[in-house]
């Protein structure tokens, strides 16, 4: 048997329990994974309230590292025993999982459990937004919105490896330190009445910047395109605040032309050549030491309804991480 957590209906954190489940099988170009660690995610959150549909009882998580403890029929190029990580392997908060291998990522030795489990989805999205949504070029100014969030610092963090500037927003001063921390050039808070645009505009004698990276939202994302330079590039990769509305899409042509693009990680890891090319530069990152994975709380199996408590309420910074 394994053990796992359980959305047993939609609801809060409450809904979840600890429950012995079979133990799955792998199939075809599959691998059963011993689970040393599970990432924690709103879109977790989201599965277990009921936002996004799901069936219940249904286990939780999609996000791990572990080894592996059995290959599927077919599976070649992963083996008994292999470390490995993975950004999409549904019901990962259980004491073993299957994973396809196509979404497998070898981890090599040195890469801490819990960085290990941080970092695919977090680190997947900051790496294809600074080299693929739009290319970060030397000298190329970037806005990053909540700066200080998990996606947020390790797109600051890669930005700045590929000789870029950024100016960050945060919520709290608390959170502007950690932007900092992380490279920024400039940081300063959003909301409370503040003029996004007019504060980035300062900032960049009044050119405005080659990029914005939003995955806020709703209330953002009106002064994210003011902000933009002429050909600037407007990436919204979230609706942290809510999904922006429909609007005039030649107000992009009014804006001096800007790129619109809503991106997801699905569309940038479609082979296992690209996730092992995309996944190579976050571990060779780690293990140089440009890149800093932080790992803001961490909770043992048993407790995600806990974990799920503190990412809901904003208690922590940094990753969730869940412990076997």
């Amino acid at each position: 048997m394994t053990q796992a957590i359980q959305a047993m209906r939609a609801g809060g954190p409450e809904v979840l329990e600890f429950n012995e489940v079979d133990t799955p099988q792998p199939g075809p170009g599959e691998v059963l994974v011993n689970v040393a660690a599970a990432g924690v995610n709103f879109i977790d959150t989201y599965r277990r309230s009921g936002t996004y549909p799901m069936s219940y009882p249904h286990i939780v998580g999609s996000e791990g590292t572990g080894h592996i403890a059995e290959v599927g029929e077919g599976v070649e190029s992963f083996s008994s025993g292999d470390r490995v990580a993975w950004h999409e392997g549904p019901g990962s908060y259980a004491t073993q999982v299957v994973v396809k291998t196509d979404n497998l990522l070898r981890v090599p030795e040195g890469v801490s459990t819990e960085v290990a489990a941080a970092m695919p989805l977090q680190g997947l999205t900051a790496q294809y937004l600074a080299t693929s949504s739009h290319e970060i070029k030397p000298g190329h100014t970037a806005l990053v919105h909540a700066g200080a969030g998990g996606v947020g610092l390790l797109l600051t963090q890669i930005i700045k490896h590929l000789g870029g500037n950024v100016i960050s927003t945060v919520s709290t001063e608390e959170k502007a330190e950690l932007a900092r921390k992380a490279g920024a050039d400039e940081v300063f808070l959003y909301g409370g009445g503040v003029d996004v645009t007019a504060k980035v505009r300062e900032l960049t004698d009044g050119e405005g910047v080659e990029v914005a990276y939003d995955g806020v939202g709703k209330t953002t994302f009106d002064a994210s395109l003011a902000s933009l330079k002429p050909l600037g590039s407007m990436v919204l990769f979230g609706g942290a605040s809510g999904q922006v509305p429909p609007f005039d899409i030649q107000g992009l042509n009014a804006s001096g032309g800007i790129f619109l693009s809503r991106p997801s990680l699905a569309w940038f890891v479609r082979s296992s050549e690209e996730l092992a090319k995309r996944s190579s530069m976050l571990f060779n990152g780690i293990e140089h030491g440009w890149l800093n994975f932080r790992v803001g709380a961490t909770f043992a199996l048993a407790e995600a309804a806990d974990a799920h408590r503190a990412l809901e309420g904003r208690e922590t910074t940094g990753k969730v991480v869940l412990t076997v």
